[in-house]
């Protein structure tokens, strides 16, 4: 344990290296800094970049880089050395205030929406002080927000940033109006459990769709997928095993809280949670966490899969996203508490994000809408397209009590009416789990359950907290307007379980018979990237995203461009990579087992025209129809995309790629499959799903 103390943060310039290494007035302006997030003087920016330095090259430091998290949903990096000529021929290590603050990477290739000009190249990188420096190898890395020379939003980081403070800032007035003159300042929250799958590194070169999509795009199912529920929680592989020792250890340096691992339900599947953490802070150690997997995974020939749905027929990946809500000082508001004033502001908060998903359910699907997380939506192994809230029985009928009024009895709590003053406490975990709730109540937090594996949860984040903000909003309007804050704090609970209970669920979410009940209730149901996207950029939508000042309207746009064209894009790339597996693979592998089937049915008749070939016709016609089926499917495929590519617009080309490739698609699956089934090993040239899943011994 003394050896996991001291390893835990050591490649992070964090508050224990900034006391030992700061000056102390120093060390006290970046923690005000961090605490208020006010802006930083230079003077002590350049302090701090000295000590930064002296520490990473302490540590074997060459380079420095400001790291942030463009729109293509991943990380990027431009390293600079430290050197600096010294005038004598020689050099010196230096690090100035000014580099730690800002850089500036051309900006003219990172994707924008359309929000600027390709031409226009510049843009600027700001250090975020509230997320700490770590070292990855010989480079020091400063977490950034990235921006354009107009100061337009290009990254995943900064609308998180404004989100948060957004809801900081409503929150403290809720509080505020609740009786604290001081209250101290508020953060979110967030947990993300992480989803993946690991294969022998051997099968990437053998399965191009693999290799360029991330997932198969065709295989038939082996004799045992996970029917068993052997998998799940099982003894882990000794190689796998040693793969999550040496993931731990690298995320521990990193100061990344790892903390359970285990198999998942899938053949290959496994899953790691963290502990959660601040959630700027939780969106920086995610993409992290997505890169050290992908790192370590090849240390040990294996390959670190994080696509949604890497394979048919089994389970495919999530991250469950846990927020919560609370002060600076350690409490948690969404923790229902001993006491009723407590109970009061717990009630108040919980109605807050129930009105928020209810009223926001479009932007809570648009937020995790992708192309591979359409496949696992709604597939019984994850939530499906609509948005509901899960409780639980005794939470959900305290909130039935307060909205009738009517007094609410249990075994060992107290009697509840609407006054606020008798609220019950009770445990916070007063119920079960619901797995298949998309937005479930989990004691102290939510589980926000239907992110696909492979997104940066920034964006979920960033939505989540807007939307909870315009909440709080609406509530400390209510409270500054009233004569009477206790009394009207009931009324607010009261209005908003009575306007927003259709969105609470605490049934099966995975049956036939909620789709049914949720279009009854008048839930939206956005089943696909393409339905979602547009409500990106309504009116009310771009209003709420003003007002809480986290995008502008052209940022809004910008987006809803991009996440278009990276949807129609993925398929395509999908659709281009069966085009060329089926044509350069499958057919020809198809075309010779067909040849020798023919020539097995003449050569049986020239030995006797008595002998029996009707299992070789049968094949034979077999195959060459699936062979014919194929032919036409790639050139319908071809055909499609060839179509897509004439679109006018983001919208217009996405729609043709939902409705049209991807119909294709799916059509010359079934056929590939079909063959696959019928092909013989020694002809067919990719490995087939049963060699993968089990590929790892």
């Amino acid at each position: 344990m003394a050896d996991l103390a001291q390893t835990f943060g050591s490649m992070v310039f964090g508050d224990e290296v900034m006391r030992r290494k700061l000056p102390k007035d120093i060390y006290r302006s970046l923690q005000r800094t961090i605490r208020e997030r006010k802006h930083l003087d230079l003077d002590v920016a350049n302090v701090v970049a000295s000590a930064m330095r002296d520490w990473a090259c302490e540590n074997g430091a060459t380079h420095f880089t400001h790291w942030f998290q463009p729109m293509t949903g991943t990380t990027a990096e431009k390293h600079e050395s430290f050197i600096e000529p010294d005038g004598t021929g020689g050099v010196l290590a230096e690090f100035s205030g000014k580099e730690l603050i800002r850089g500036e990477p051309d900006a003219s290739s990172f994707p924008t929406g359309g929000i600027r000009a390709t031409f226009e190249a510049r843009g600027y990188t700001a250090w975020d002080p509230t997320s700490y420096a770590f070292l990855k190898g010989n480079v020091l890395c400063i977490p950034t927000a990235f921006c354009s020379y107009s100061g337009e939003a290009l990254d995943k980081k900064t609308p998180l940033l404004r989100s948060m403070q957004a809801v900081a800032k409503q929150a403290v007035r809720v509080l505020t109006l609740l009786g604290d003159p001081n209250p101290p300042s508020v953060i979110t929250s967030v947990g993300a459990e992480q989803e993946y799958f690991l294969i022998d590194a051997s099968i990437l070169d053998k399965r191009p769709d693999l290799l360029y999509c991330g997932r198969t795009l065709f295989g038939g199912r082996p004799p045992k997928g996970q029917e068993l529920d052997d998998h799940y929680f099982g003894t882990i592989k000794p190689r796998v095993a040693a793969f999550m020792a040496e993931l731990d250890e690298e995320l521990w340096k990193l100061g990344i809280l790892s903390k359970t691992r285990h198999n998942e339900v899938a053949p290959a599947q496994h899953e790691l949670a963290p502990i959660y953490t601040t959630t700027n802070i939780a969106a920086d150690q995610n993409q992290l966490t997505m890169e050290m997997m992908r790192v370590v995974a090849a240390r040990h020939g294996l390959v670190c899969l994080l696509h949604e749905k890497p394979f048919a027929g089994v389970n495919g990946s999530g991250k469950h996203n846990n927020w919560s809500i609370g002060t600076s000082t350690g409490e948690n508001l969404l923790e229902p508490g001993d006491t009723p004033s407590e109970n009061a502001r717990f009630l108040l908060f919980l109605a807050a994000v129930i009105q928020a998903v209810d009223d926001h359910q479009d932007l809570l699907r648009l937020s995790i809408a992708t192309a591979g997380n359409d496949h696992r939506l709604g597939a019984n192994e994850a939530p499906p397209a609509i948005v509901s809230v899960f409780l639980g029985d005794e939470l959900t009928a305290i909130l039935d009590s307060v909205k009738s009024g009517a007094a609410y009895n249990a075994p060992g709590k107290s009697q509840m009416t609407i006054g606020v003053d008798v609220l019950p406490h009770f445990p916070k975990d007063a119920t079960d789990r619901n797995r298949t709730s998309p937005f479930a109540f989990t004691g102290n937090k939510f589980e926000f359950r239907m992110p696909g594996s492979s997104l940066s949860i920034s964006g979920p984040n960033f939505i989540l907290n807007t939307i909870i903000a315009e909440s709080l909003c609406e509530f400390a309007d209510r409270l500054e307007r009233a004569s009477d804050v206790k009394a009207e704090i009931g009324r607010i609970i009261r209005d908003t379980i009575t306007a927003h209970e259709r969105i609470i669920f605490n049934g099966n979410n995975y049956a036939e018979e909620w789709v049914r009940e949720a279009q009854a209730r008048r839930l939206l149901n956005l089943t696909s990237t393409v339905d979602a996207l547009p409500l990106f950029e309504t009116d009310a939508n771009i209003a709420l995203f003003e007002k809480h000042g986290v995008l502008s309207a052209s940022e809004v746009r910008s987006r809803t461009e991009l996440l278009l064209e990276n949807y129609y894009k993925t398929l395509s790339i999908e659709a281009l990579t069966l085009i060329e597996m089926t044509r350069r693979g499958v057919i020809p592998a198809a075309m010779a087992f067909t040849q020798r089937a023919v020539k097995l049915v003449r050569a049986k008749r020239e030995v006797s025209e008595t002998l029996s070939v009707k299992a070789e016709l049968a094949l034979a016609e077999t195959l060459s129809d699936l062979l014919e089926r194929a032919a036409a499917g790639v050139d319908a495929l071809e055909a499609a995309v060839t179509a897509g590519n004439a679109c006018a617009g983001a919208f217009e080309c996405a729609r043709h790629y939902r409705e049209e490739v991807f119909c294709a698609m799916q059509t010359l699956r079934e056929t590939v499959d079909r063959l696959e089934a019928l092909v013989p090993k020694p002809y067919w040239p990719y490995p087939s799903y049963g060699e993968i899943l089990y590929s790892v011994r």
